[in-house]
């Protein structure tokens, strides 16, 4: 099958450092060259793949000094895309519904996996609007804001098996992975290992809009000595940071569509702590591979709990459910729909 895959151009593909849904686009490219097809990357030229690359700009523009207007490039990107439309049997988006009114008066196979938040009062009218497009969730949580959506499917984001090795035994600290913004809460990570009587490390970026939150909330958490601030890590620092890690404080404040660091944890073994919202429910099986908590006084209580997790139970759920070669084994099940019926179909029932 020939396919094209369409991403942000905000970040490499894969990212340098964070980067959610750039990285599971690389994830999703590498394996389906890897099942044989022939695959074409939309992205930034500094990216990193075995598709064939049509780069738009020459550097991601979170790095570039010189970009003024990322929306330029991202229509300059859509161009491209719909002048070579007929190379492709199938194109996938990956940039929310930017392409949604050409989608509609070109018509493509085609499908657009929403990496994001839907519970935005902006996002209604235009999906009521193109109603006709057909999208793909990474949860059944991040739909219900949206149900009245053309839902292809529901496909969870996935990691490669090999990416992250197995540790059979962690370590003695906890883990805070991702971005320190208000929603994720790393104020929350802070109390609840000082509470636990464990040390915390984290590792995570701040963007600029995070960034008065950071020097006002945050900045003077960092000095208690039960925690050690990492700031952002890549991609090849993960498993041991993960691996070594007694387990993953995931303490959410908003409906997380996905929480890719939850995979990547149980990958290495580790179990996740984590807030009751968005896919929570989902990724983690309560005792099995974590634990589902409510509050401070619950999670400190689950890391106390930690020994009872069976390291391996993690790794099991991880290869059964979050690997990336389901993922694009779900994804061509929806591709080859777009080329056949309009059923709803997918890697996981909608």
């Amino acid at each position: 099958m020939k396919i094209a895959q369409v991403a942000p151009l905000a970040e490499s593909v894969p990212p340098r450092y964070y980067g959610g849904t750039e990285r599971v686009v690389a994830y999703l490219v590498e394996e389906l060259v890897a099942l044989g097809h022939d695959v074409t990357l939309f992205a930034s030229g500094d990216s990193r793949t075995s598709a064939r690359l049509r780069p738009v700009v020459a550097q991601a523009l979170r790095l570039s000094n010189d970009c003024v207007d990322p929306l330029a490039h991202s229509i300059l990107m859509l161009e491209q895309v719909f002048a070579c439309r007929h190379e492709f049997d199938v194109i996938h988006f990956h940039v929310d519904y930017l392409h949604f009114p050409l989608s509609r008066r070109i018509p493509v196979a085609q499908l657009t996996t929403l990496h994001g938040r839907l519970d935005i009062p902006d996002l209604p009218p235009i999906f009521r609007e193109f109603r006709e497009m057909p999208v793909v969730s990474i949860s059944h949580s991040q739909r219900q804001p949206l149900a009245f959506a053309n839902w292809a499917g529901t496909v969870y984001n996935g990691v490669p098996a090999q990416l992250l090795p197995f540790n059979p035994r962690g370590g003695d600290y906890l883990a805070f992975l991702g971005r320190i913004s208000p929603e994720k809460r790393v104020d929350r990570a802070i109390e609840i290992a000082g509470r636990a009587g464990m040390p915390l490390r984290i590792a995570a970026k701040v963007d600029p809009a995070d960034r008065d939150y950071f020097e006002a909330h945050i900045r003077h958490l960092l000095a208690l000595p039960h925690v050690e601030y990492l700031g952002e890590i890549g991609e090849t620092d993960k498993a041991e940071f993960l691996g070594n890690a007694a387990g993953l404080l995931f303490p959410i404040d908003w409906p997380e569509p996905f929480g890719l660091v939850m995979a990547e944890a149980m990958a290495c073994g580790t179990p996740v702590i984590a807030y009751r919202h968005g896919s929570v429910p989902e990724i983690v099986d309560h005792r099995v591979n974590g634990f589902i908590v409510t509050d401070i006084a619950d999670a400190v209580e689950a890391v106390a709990q930690l020994s009872t997790i069976d390291r391996a139970a993690c790794r099991a759920t991880f290869e059964t459910r979050f690997s990336a070669r389901r993922m694009a084994l779900d994804y061509l099940t929806l591709y080859e729909n777009c080329l056949t019926t309009d059923q709803d179909v997918a890697g996981i029932p909608a």
